[in-house]
């Protein structure tokens, strides 16, 4: 009996440090490229140094990852962005931000969302509009998929915001044309398939907000050539 209890002390004493590979898996399945190494656990001031050197990271776990992005995705955030805010601002409801704003969900959990809208009465609640790092989740989040990110990152960024307190979350993939709809933070793995024939809802979360999906990706198309008349 005595030997039992000494061998399981000695166990839980000398845990083994993890492999890269085992850390890779924790932050999402993501490639080691992406993941910045400090000789010492990362930390919010760190995610602001990156950010305003234009290198956007987020903090996960200690580490520093660098947000997957690409240029088509990017203006296609940048189009969401446009219809959000042209809803809006008129309305005085908050105020949409873009792939760089920080915001922490939790103490050591720093995500940067692709699109985002945060309302007025969250935003003057927590000073977030003033601040370099917003300390909440926003009402809605947007996430545009990159060759770079793979489905087990995105989907624990998801559940996080969900946890955080985000009532609604989109994620688009500008290949396939589609869209996952997340609106249960108590069924964070529950969706709704939008296709291309269909419109994002702003649901209760921006009552009244309807965007066709034809037209968000028809705005990325190019313009017709004009067809050549004979003389």
């Amino acid at each position: 009996m005595t030997t039992a209890i000494a061998e399981s002390k000695v166990e839980t004493q000398f845990d083994l440090p993890e492999t890269f590979a085992d850390i890779a898996e924790r932050l999402g399945d993501i490639p080691l490229n992406r993941i910045i190494w400090l000789p010492r656990p990362a930390t919010e001031d760190d995610v602001v140094r990156f950010c305003e050197a234009r290198r956007p990271v987020e903090l996960i776990d200690g580490f520093l990852v660098e947000k997957a992005m690409g240029f088509r995705e990017s203006l296609l955030a940048s189009l969401l962005i446009h219809h959000l805010t042209n809803f809006v601002l008129p309305r005085k409801l908050g105020l949409v931000s873009a792939p760089d704003a920080i915001m922490r969900l939790s103490p050591g959990l720093v995500r940067l969302p692709d699109v985002s809208f945060i309302s007025w009465d969250r935003l003057l609640a927590t000073g977030a509009h003033t601040k370099k790092v917003a300390p909440l989740a926003p009402n809605l989040a947007v996430e545009v998929l990159s060759e770079g990110n793979t489905r087990a990152e995105i989907d624990q960024k998801r559940r996080e915001l969900l946890a955080a307190g985000t009532q609604l979350v989109w994620v688009i993939d500008p290949k396939a044309r589609t869209a996952e709809v997340y609106a249960d933070a108590t069924r964070p793995n529950e969706m709704s398939l939008l296709r291309e024939a269909d419109a994002f809802d702003g649901g209760t979360v921006l009552v009244g907000f309807r965007l066709p999906m034809a037209e968000l990706f028809s705005d990325l198309d190019p313009p017709p050539t004009p067809k050549l008349t004979a003389n």
